[in-house]
C-alpha cells in the first residue's frame, strides 16, 4: 500500500515536471539564464531531465522573474577584496 501510494506520487511528480520541462526548455531557459538565450537544440534537449527532477524550483524562479542566476556564496567569495568584480575571472600574475 505505502509501496503504490509513493510510486502513484512520484509518476504525477514526474508527469508534472514533464508538463513543465518541455516549455521551460524552449522560452523559460533564455528567461532565468542569459547565457541560454543563444543555447542550440542539443542543449535544450538536455536540460529537459533536469528541468523534469527540478520543476519546481525552476519554476519559483521563472514565475519570480529572476533574470541572472545567483551568485554563490562561499568562504572564498566572502574573502576575495571588494574591489575585485564578482562577475569576472582574476588574472593571475607569473613572478
Amino acid at each position: 500500500m505505502i509501496a503504490a501510494v509513493f510510486l502513484i506520487s512520484l509518476g504525477v511528480y514526474l508527469v508534472c515536471g514533464l508538463v513543465f520541462a518541455i516549455p521551460f526548455a524552449l522560452i523559460g531557459a533564455k528567461k532565468i539564464d542569459p547565457h541560454a538565450t543563444h543555447g542550440s537544440w542539443g542543449f535544450r534537449v538536455l536540460i529537459v531531465p533536469g528541468a523534469i527532477a527540478l520543476w519546481p524550483l525552476l519554476l519559483r524562479r521563472w514565475a519570480s522573474g529572476v533574470h541572472e542566476p545567483p551568485e554563490e556564496c562561499n568562504a572564498h567569495r566572502h574573502l576575495a577584496p571588494a574591489t575585485v568584480s564578482r562577475h569576472e575571472p582574476q588574472a593571475v600574475h607569473a613572478k
